[in-house]
Order: C-alpha cells, then structure tokens, then sequence
C-alpha cells in the first residue's frame, strides 16, 4: 500500500506594524489572520517581527534596524518566504528582496495565490488569472531578474513562473484578452440565470470559513467541497431547494475577507452577481471567532460595494457548538468585564436583540437548531414567493416539520 505524502511547508515569517490607524490589538488580529492564510496556501509561520511606526518606510515599508533583525534571523534559520500584512509598492518588494535576499510576499499576493490554487473552473482560473495580471503589471521591472533562483511555492503559481520573457505590452494584452473572455462567459452566466425561471433566489454570504459551504450541504442535502481553510470555495454553486414543499435556489458565494485586494473584487463582481440578484441573503457568521463583529462589518462594506446591502437577509450565527467565553474568578477583582466574557445568552440580548427573529443560532455540523433555521428561511421565502405570485398563496400553508 502507497504511504500518504507528507505535505511540506514553506519555512515562513511574518513582518507587520502598528500604526496611529493600527493598534497593537488590530495588527494580532491581522497577523492571525495572514498565519492562517500563509497555513492555507502551504507555509509555516516560524516568526512574526512588528514594529511601531508613524507610517511605513516608503523604501522598505519597515525602518532600517528592524529590517536588519529580520535579515539576521531570515539567514540564521534559513528562511525562504517573508510575508507583509500590507500590500507593498514595486519599489518597496525589490528593496526589501534586494536587502533580504528572500521571497518577499504581501498579503494581496498571497491571497491571489491562495485563489490560484482553488480555482477549479474555467471561469475561476480566468478570474483569478485576470487579478494576477493586474497586480503583475506595475511590478514587471526587475521582477524577473530573481525568478531563476526561487523554485515555485507561495506567491509563484499562476502566470509567474511560466511567463518569464513576458514585458508590459504583452501583459496588457493578455488582460484585454482575459477580460473579453469574461464578458463572453458573463453573459452566458446571464442567460442562464433568466432561465431559471422566477423561483426565490436565497445567497449565503459572509467571512472566508464561517460554514457557508458545510450549511449548503445540509440544506441542499449535496456534496459542496467544505475545509476547515480559508476560500475553500470559489466558484458559486447554486442548487435547488425544497423546504416543506416550497422550491427555491440556493447559492454557495465566495467568502469574503478584510484587506481583500482591489484586483479581486474587480475580477469576482461577475461571480457576485448571484448576490446583486438574490431576493434574499443568508448572512452566515462563525460566532465562534473573537473578532466576528469585525467580519461582519467587512462584509456589510463589500455589500455597500456590489449594491446589496439593502437586501432582506437573516443573520445566521453558526458554530454555537464551538463558542467559548473567558471567565471571572468571584474573587478577581481587578479584570474588567468585555465581550470575550459575554455567554451566549448574553451576546443574544445585546444589539443583537434588535435584529428579533432575523437573528438565528445554530451549528451546521452538528445540525443543531436546524429545524428553527428551515422554518425561518420557508416563511421569508414563502413570503416573497407569495408576494410574486399572489394566486399560489393556498399552496404553500404555514411551516410543516419535515
């Protein structure tokens, strides 16, 4: 029998600063975040560097010593990729690489090639590559000088490794030609969409690995790819829905994220448009995360963004199974009481109270409150679909358990 091949990680180190407009807190959180990301895309956090500064370094975005004791340590324990928590300029990555003598990656390319590796489709991988190209071109000079001596990896899938001798006017065309072929396959997309008749449209949105996928599936009762990392789903999937015995169509989006790069947005606003088009939104968050307000404010903004934040939607509060909260000795009497020691009983009276009965509970997982979740979405869906078609009213009767 075949042993299973080991993954191997990318030796990695993280560089970020605390700035007037960027706490210490809101960097760890970054920088939690960028681990995970560097975790999805195949590298292994051995060290972060921080460093307080007014703003960055215009010519190596962090200031002269700490860039020093970055290098010391890049050379000390062999380290091959160091990764940014902000995008950095042309100037700044050939600086910075010329100075460390390492694959230098913002947290804009690793995202890019974190969607290099999950595109399935056609139309993923076009979308995908299209963003790889615009965030190429400005960074064209010198870019491939150092190319011949990094073997792939982080931040080198997609067009990099193969399109060495490629110069800006090639570049450009290649663009022009990525976008007309997403036009094409737009359109296509379109019409299917008016095919679809005028049942119910429902989008799951939310963070980058909240559950959407792993909720899809329980509904849906289909096979949607779910992992425990970040964008494990790109493509939109859509299905066919039957809660009592109202039909509806559910789509699967991709996840959002803060930071997420401008070339991205530009590129999936055509995989968004299943958003713009839903009658509804299923907003999922992992209430499990300490900074899930701060998810669900980036993910209102993108919303704002595509035009759909007027949308009706439901507020679906998922993984209650793995939420946990800090606790207080009866004697402590100097740790002040925050959010992290809120129960969830407590977070419910908070303003989420305010959102009433669009605000659900449940874990996707381990099915829990599912039977509440059914009969929320069927009277929102039903309402809608009554409202369409006023003359199916006798059809579709008050909630019955399936």
């Amino acid at each position: 029998m075949l042993e299973k091949e080991e993954t191997v990680y990318e030796k990695t180190v993280l560089v970020g600063i605390i700035t007037k407009n960027q706490g210490e807190e809101k960097l760890n959180e970054f920088l939690d975040e960028l681990e995970f990301l560097t975790y999805t895309a195949g590298g292994e956090v051995v060290k972060r560097f921080t460093q307080k500064m007014d703003v960055p370094n215009s010519k190596t975005f962090i200031g002269t010593g700490k860039m020093e004791e970055v290098l010391a340590y890049v050379e000390q324990h062999d380290i091959g990729t160091v990764v940014f928590d902000d995008e950095l300029t042309p100037g700044q990555q050939r600086n910075i690489e010329r100075i460390l003598k390492a694959k230098i990656i913002d947290r804009t390319n690793l995202i890019l090639d974190i969607f290099a590796q999950r595109a399935q489709t056609s139309y993923a991988r076009t979308q995908v590559e299209l963003a790889q190209y615009q965030y190429l071109l400005p960074r064209l000079t010198g870019l491939w000088t150092h190319l011949e001596r990094q073997r792939g990896g982080i931040g080198m899938r997609g067009p990099g490794e193969t399109e060495i001798e490629t110069d800006r006017r090639i570049v450009r065309d290649r663009i022009s030609l990525l976008k007309k072929k997403l036009q094409t396959i737009d359109r296509q997309m379109a019409t299917q969409r008016g095919n679809r008749g005028k049942l119910v449209r429902v989008a799951l949105v939310g963070y980058t690995n909240v559950g959407k996928s792993t909720l899809m599936n329980v509904i849906a009762k289909s096979e949607v790819f779910a992992e425990n990392k970040l964008f494990a789903t790109l493509d939109t999937t859509v299905r066919k829905v039957v809660i009592g015995n109202l039909p509806f169509l559910l789509s699967d989006t991709v996840g959002f994220i803060r930071k997420l790069p401008t070339q991205l947005v530009e590129s999936f606003k055509s995989t968004l448009d299943e958003v713009r088009e839903a009658d509804l939104l299923l907003h999922v968050v992992d209430i499990s995360h300490p900074q899930f307000e701060d998810h669900i404010d980036s993910v209102n903004k993108i919303l704002l963004e595509i035009e759909s934040s007027d949308k009706p939607a439901i507020m679906v509060f998922n993984k209650i199974d793995a939420y946990q909260y800090e606790t207080i000795d009866a004697d402590d009497l100097t740790t002040e009481r925050t959010k992290a020691h809120y129960t969830l009983e407590e977070w419910k009276q908070t303003w989420m109270s305010r959102i009433g009965d669009n605000a659900l509970f449940i874990s996707a997982i381990n099915k829990e409150n599912m039977e509440m979740f059914r009969k929320r979405v069927y009277q929102e869906v039903r309402e809608i679909h009554v409202t369409r078609f006023p003359y199916n009213n006798f059809l579709y009767p008050e909630f019955v358990e399936e």
